[in-house]
């Protein structure tokens, strides 16, 4: 027998335990046994009977609101077993503070979690809260209701169906985000070179809709990751990574991100793989195997979802785990997931390296982009490679036709072709 974060162990009986009551009540179902030291062994409490007593007038007593809870009493090893429920009723205080589990250890909850708390007692969520502007515009919106709604005419009476906006409150947070301007954070994108130390291109759009940041970060991805290849007298377009999973991976971040933490969506885009990190863990009530077999969806922020799916931004029935492995089926390489308390990341590798470079051709042509001009000094520093292996690499891209010189001598520049 171990502790963990749903089960503690107590050798007696102190006030200390009415901490984990909280972090239970708040954060999930748990027990506490009492009579039994650190390393699992049972030694009972010498008065079963009144300590079980002395529990429940604790809880009675020490904690607002009462929290749900059961104490049994094992006669033949005198230790007592408390089990609290998870309540609705949040958050549950001890002596005005609420804690939660961190694997064995009980913790004081920060300002955001408790904020967090109190919604979740008061069935809310982040973005139906006021808007701490209220002067806004939805000239975007109104552009995409148009186009993927076909609506005859925009004004408040959309917004009030949308659920953007009521009249005794005005805005909320969900309009906000899909206002042309606002005060929330963004996606930052970042196209890397060999190594997290080469940036190549970066790009940060924040305070704006959330709407123009995915149209922007698909843009940047069809700049990277898309091209056109010459078959006979055709050109056939490519992806090097899948354009319906990076589309399907960002709109989820957007959609299922916290938006009442400070950071931005990270879109981090290397040479072998786009790795999209979404901030503030899955939404409550999902686990993470829920999320990876991809059977339900609850959402953090309903009324912005709702807005997304009627754009066609996201399908809300929770199935863009699946569509994003769907649309990595035939190839070698799958995307991968992984899950923290505080972000969520979907990695999509690239499936279509073309023409085919080796590991060091690649290194060279991931510095270009699109009207980037290179001398081979600048690569040589950039990849560490010899001055003669810089222009015996350029010189083979360009044979395969990825780069062509401009100049001559000392003038010599490579671009992409």
């Amino acid at each position: 027998m171990r502790e963990s974060r749903h089960l503690e162990l107590k050798e007696r009986v102190s006030n200390t335990f009415l901490k984990t009551v909280s972090a239970y009540a708040n954060y999930g179902d748990g027990e506490i046994l009492f009579g039994v030291t650190d390393d699992g062994r049972k030694i009972g409490l010498d008065d079963p009977v009144g300590d079980t007593l002395r529990i429940e007038n604790a809880i009675n007593d020490g904690l607002s609101p009462r929290p749900e809870f059961e104490v049994y009493r094992d006669a033949s090893s005198r230790v007592v077993t408390l089990r609290v429920r998870e309540g609705d009723d949040k958050p549950y205080l001890y002596r005005s503070k609420a804690y939660r589990r961190s694997d064995t250890s009980t913790v004081e909850v920060d300002g955001l979690e408790l904020r967090r708390l109190v919604l979740e007692g008061s069935n809310r969520t982040f973005d139906e809260l006021r808007s701490q502007s209220q002067d806004l515009s939805f000239e975007v919106l109104e552009a995409a209701l148009l186009s993927e709604v076909g609506i005859e005419s925009f004004g408040n009476d959309t917004l009030r169906t949308l659920g953007l906006l009521s009249r005794k409150d005005g805005f909320n947070n969900a309009a906000a985000l899909l206002a042309d301007t606002n005060q929330f954070p963004g996606i930052d994108m970042a196209r890397f070179g060999i190594d997290i130390n080469s940036i190549l291109d970066r790009e940060t759009h924040s305070g704006i809709s959330v709407l123009t940041q995915l149209d922007a970060t698909l843009s940047m991805f069809d700049r990277y990751y898309t091209y056109e290849q010459i078959e006979g007298f055709r050109r056939t377009p490519h992806e090097r990574v899948p354009r319906e999973a990076f589309r399907e991976a960002v709109a989820n971040a957007i959609a299922h991100r916290a938006w009442d933490v400070g950071a931005h969506i990270r879109v981090s885009m290397y040479d072998d793989r786009i790795e999209v990190a979404s901030p503030g863990g899955l939404p409550k009530g999902i686990t993470v195997r829920d999320y990876l077999a991809g059977n339900i969806s609850v959402l953090r922020s309903p009324i912005l979802g709702n807005v997304l799916f009627r754009l066609g931004v996201i399908e809300q029935f929770g199935t863009g785990v699946r569509r994003i492995r769907r649309s990595y089926e035939g190839c070698d390489v799958k995307p991968l997931f992984s899950v923290t308390d505080g972000s969520v990341t979907v990695t999509l590798p690239v499936v279509d390296i073309s023409p085919e470079l080796d590991i060091d051709e690649r290194s060279v042509y991931a510095l270009f982009a699109p009207g980037r001009v290179l001398s081979s000094a600048q690569i040589s520093e950039a990849t560490g490679f010899g001055k003669d292996k810089c222009l015996r690499l350029l010189g083979q891209l360009v044979e395969k036709g990825l780069v062509r010189v401009q100049g001559a001598g000392r003038s010599t520049r490579y671009v992409m072709n």
